[in-house]
């Protein structure tokens, strides 16, 4: 099947919807590239760049359910190749 290279921004604005994120990242291991988080304390926000490598309807589901979490933006970037 074939995959596509993508970078999911996540910002975290709210703590009680971190266990959500982890559990949907969670589900999408064997397709994630890297993850880099950070908290943000001036902001009250936490911030993650997550790089994966999958089918499309796969990033697509992700992207759609992180965005559905109440707290939670989400931006995703596709490579051209």
């Amino acid at each position: 099947m074939e995959t596509r290279l993508a970078i999911i921004a996540i910002i975290i604005e709210h703590k009680d919807s971190v266990p959500q994120v982890n559990e949907l990242l969670h589900s999408c291991a064997p397709f994630i590239i890297g993850r880099m988080g950070m908290p943000y304390p001036k902001k009250s926000v936490s911030i993650i760049t997550l790089i994966i490598d999958a089918p499309q309807d796969i990033i697509s589901t992700l992207s759609g359910k992180l965005g559905q979490i109440k707290n939670v933006s989400i931006k995703t970037t596709y490579s051209k190749v």
